[in-house]
């Protein structure tokens, strides 16, 4: 039974993630997804979200939920609870975190692709691209210095799909320096079929 529209588009990283997590919990026959144009000025996506990004579920009441941690937590408790997200103490503290930092790292990917993507090239900023990049760094060190357990929760699920956007769109060359972490989403690649089943495109 299909009751949920979700709007995406085919490289967002917070859209895999989201399909990604529907599919671990057994309920990607439930939601049917549709492309998305963020830069429509007419598109339903902003009628829908006020600011205009994806990804947007529609559940079978109509109204929409956004943004990609709020659809998690949706997706979560219409499976029971707990399984993406746990409850509560200092579990759920630390799977927000780390799901924060996935986050994080792909929001700076995004604008450094944005730079060079919609820029003129006169027009880019040096300085705003290794700001982002900075963030991303950062971020990659971090999870190498900690790299996420076996676990498939929200946090996972992030940091998966942060990695895999750098792989899309800077062609992996994060993997040099990070050679930990590289063999976790090896790994979780092996263990999460819907990772594979998910890959980007433009």
């Amino acid at each position: 039974m299909t009751d949920h529209i979700l709007f995406s588009a085919p490289a967002s990283p917070f859209g895999r993630k989201v399909k990604i997590a529907a599919a671990v919990l057994g309920l990607s026959n439930r939601i049917r997804v549709e492309r998305a144009d963020t830069s429509a000025p007419d598109s339903r996506l902003r009628r829908e979200n006020p600011l205009g990004k994806i990804p947007v579920l529609i559940g079978p009441d109509g109204a929409p939920i956004y943004d990609s941690r709020v659809i998690l937590e949706y997706l979560d408790m219409l499976a029971g609870g707990g399984r993406l997200v746990p409850a509560g103490g200092p579990e759920r503290i630390a799977s927000l975190r780390l799901q924060a930092l996935g986050d994080g790292i792909m929001d700076a990917a995004i604008l450094r692709r944005y730079e060079v993507a919609l820029r003129k090239p006169e027009e880019f900023s040096a300085s705003w691209d290794a700001h982002q990049a900075g963030k991303v760094e950062r971020g990659l060190a971090a999870l190498e210095a900690s790299v996420p357990g076996e676990a498939v929760g929200g946090g996972e699920i992030a940091v998966a799909c942060a990695l895999g956007y750098l792989d899309f769109r800077f062609d992996g060359a994060w993997r040099t320096g990070h050679p930990r972490l590289a063999a976790w989403v090896e790994d979780f690649a092996a263990r999460v079929p819907s990772f594979g089943a998910t890959l980007p495109s433009a």
